[in-house]
């Protein structure tokens, strides 16, 4: 029997790694270059099916931004996974990234966390390779690694069934 699931998912990340770019791409099936800086938290939501459960996703965008981070404890509560985010472009994007697990697992140490490096049709200025990025699975306990672009669609689907996927595995115990 088909069960439903309403699952709410975090996106972290430094500003400008591609967070809300992601979300329109995965929602509206477009790419938006024009999108604005993040004030706080936005919300989507996605309906979607994984074999034979239909979930309904509350995608939550966190604003990037440092003077916005003290807001978003707040918001974790009732998390069942996140999306952990960098631009594979800068490596500065990398450098708080114990402060992001810190805030999406506030109510939940063990919640699942993927990590997603953005921006991958940028192919002449990536700086970061693989298994720089794969070396942050074990430190941080993350459930694995994916590249994806916002603005070809490359892995944007598989992004949020690869986490949700997960997610419903954690539900079944």
């Amino acid at each position: 029997m088909p069960q439903k699931f309403i699952l709410k998912i975090l996106t972290a990340g430094e500003g400008g790694v591609g967070k809300t770019t992601l979300l329109h791409r995965y929602v509206e099936g477009k790419f938006s270059a024009e999108t604005k800086m993040t004030i706080g938290v936005e919300f989507f939501l996605k309906e979607t099916q994984i074999d034979s459960n239909h979930c309904t996703l509350q995608l939550w965008d966190f604003g990037g931004q440092e003077r916005f981070r003290f807001l978003l404890e707040s918001y974790v509560l009732g998390a069942k996974g996140a999306l952990l985010m960098f631009d594979l472009t800068r490596l500065m994007s990398l450098e708080n990234l114990q402060q992001w697990i810190n805030i999406v697992r506030k109510g939940d140490p063990n919640l699942p966390v993927l990590f997603v490096g953005t921006k991958l049709d940028l192919t002449d200025e990536i700086q970061i390779d693989d298994d720089y990025a794969m070396s942050f699975l074990n430190e941080f306990n993350l459930i694995d690694y994916i590249k994806i672009s916002s603005k070809t669609g490359e892995n944007v689907g598989t992004v949020f069934e690869m986490l949700t996927r997960n997610i419903l595995e954690r539900q079944a115990y």
